[in-house]
């Protein structure tokens, strides 16, 4: 699945993976198998990927259910309203029907290990997003608690801004910006406990909330390749960039090509597609298990 808009379908609103379709007091979200990387939509699409997106979420949300209420309603087209009926095949395997609420403008970051933008980070400051950590850390040590590191949720094509709870709190009020702290960090030590026994290391995550009056619930994609950093327990070395089973890969790819990342970006050669694919297959086979 690509851009296409689903006729009879009212198109909310399109993403850089999922298109969101508004059906009155519900929502359909639709992940389709495009990628992102630096915020920029490739033009080469991963087979298979939105289905492999959306059977990990659900199994995440059937996990941690009891920590936060969160918005899946239902995966079976057959459950759907009346008016998704023409497209079932589309939207088999790669769909969730999801309650309303008002997403939080910002994004909830939990980092366990030192990687990506928190390892350059903590080179250049001895910090990660302002907070301290302790000297001589190497790339991928495993911090000692994990630590909560939100930021504003930019619009597609842009990038997100790394900002201080403080400043979350003037956003969306004390409250519920300390719900969603301390359920970000549940969520992610139950998943990371979990996934270190099927042999794969969840070294950071992105979680997304709506807000309902003082409450507040998960929405959007849980723990997936794509929000998530996965690493195999086996081989990995604190002082190196391990293997993983996300998009790192294709970022990595991208970072060896003569991109700027603003232009149009390159079409993905069919060796890295099916490499991803692999790749984000074995996440959900290793973790579903």
């Amino acid at each position: 699945m690509t851009e296409a808009t689903l006729s009879g379908l009212k198109l909310f609103n399109r993403g850089k993976v999922r298109d969101i379709y508004d059906l009155e007091d519900k929502l359909l979200l639709v992940a389709s198998d495009r990628i992102s990387a630096f915020d920029v939509i490739l033009p080469t699409l991963i087979p298979d990927k939105g289905k492999i997106l959306t059977a990990m979420s659900e199994f995440w949300f059937g996990i941690i259910k009891d920590i936060v209420p969160h918005h899946l309603l239902t995966t079976r087209v057959e459950e759907f309203p009346a008016i998704c009926e023409p497209h079932k095949a589309e939207l088999a395997g790669r769909s969730m029907l999801v309650k309303k609420s008002l997403p939080a403008p910002l994004e909830c970051i939990v980092r366990g290990y030192l990687a990506g933008s928190g390892w350059k980070d903590y080179q250049q400051t001895g910090a990660v997003c302002g907070i301290p950590l302790p000297k001589g850390m190497v790339e991928a040590s495993r911090l000692a608690e994990p630590i909560f590191t939100p930021s504003t949720k930019a619009p597609v094509g842009t990038h997100d801004v790394n900002i201080t709870f403080d400043e979350m709190i003037g956003k969306i009020g004390r409250q519920r910006a300390e719900k969603m702290r301390d359920a970000t960090i549940a969520i992610y030590c139950r998943a990371r406990d979990l996934a270190e026994k099927k042999g794969i290391i969840i070294a950071d995550t992105k979680l997304e909330f709506g807000i309902e009056g003082d409450n507040i619930i998960l929405i959007d994609e849980v723990l997936t390749p794509d929000s998530s950093r996965f690493w195999p327990a086996d081989g990995y070395t604190p002082g190196k960039t391990p293997d993983s089973f996300d998009k790192q890969f294709v970022r990595d790819y991208l970072l060896n090509l003569p991109w700027d990342m603003k232009s149009p970006p390159p079409a993905l050669p069919p060796e890295i597609i099916r490499k991803t694919q692999e790749k984000y297959l074995e996440a959900l086979r290793r973790l579903t298990r």
